[in-house]
């Protein structure tokens, strides 16, 4: 997939799911899968939900834009209800991230390993414009690092959901994150996590392999 180069676009602009630099951006449409129960990182949450079915979202198209220094991306997918509340006992919320790698070859399936890190880009319907940035090297390992770095704003219309989730190209930090600039090619995948069906934590859907992302030069 290709990231396509839009001059001039502010923050504000570059967030809006429906702009209209997201027109001319091709999208790519993406089959996803639920996390097999087998690598959920606690044994309550393979016990409470063996046999049970999640992974609800099975698709999602996924586009992507940049402005020479930050990179968005534009997730949509179907989804019934609009799930915004997070309710520790009833309810939870809608929510996708983006998965980059931080190290060329991490795997995608486990969220990378001791050495070779991962790094999630992260929305979530009860936060919208705000975002989540973390790292992980191995299931059950995530960590935020930094604050304020992502910014995600989603729009629920029509049994559809339209998320954008960006952060800069470049970020001023030690942790082991992805670092980009125009005309690098790096990989991507994607998470969803349908709140109405109770998804949350490691019960998704995600694309269980990595896809090619070339950021167009500048």
């Amino acid at each position: 997939m290709r990231a396509r180069y839009v001059a001039g676009l502010d923050l504000d602009t570059l967030l809006d799911p429906d702009g209209g630099h997201w027109s001319k951006a091709r999208s790519e449409r993406l089959s996803l899968v639920g996390t097999p129960i087998d690598l959920q990182p606690t044994a309550s949450v393979r016990v409470a939900w063996l046999g049970k079915k999640f992974g609800a979202i099975d698709r999602v198209s996924v586009a992507a834009v940049h402005n020479g220094s930050a990179l968005a991306f534009r997730l949509e997918w179907k989804d019934a209800s609009e799930n915004r509340t997070l309710d520790d006992i009833t309810a939870f919320q809608d929510a996708a991230a983006v998965l980059l790698p931080s190290v060329p070859g991490a795997p995608v399936i486990t969220m990378g390993m001791p050495g070779m890190e991962v790094n999630a880009w992260y929305w979530s319907a009860d936060e919208d414009d705000a975002g989540r940035h973390v790292v992980a090297e191995g299931l059950g390992s995530t960590r935020p690092v930094g604050e304020r770095l992502v910014r995600g704003r989603g729009l629920w219309k029509g049994g559809h959901w339209r998320v954008v989730i960006s952060r800069a190209l470049q970020v001023q930090t030690s942790e082991p994150v992805a670092q980009l600039k125009p005309g690098d090619t790096t990989q991507f995948a994607v998470a969803v996590w349908e709140g109405g069906h109770g998804e949350r934590a490691g019960i998704k859907a995600y694309s269980a392999e990595w896809r090619e992302l070339q950021l167009e030069a500048a």
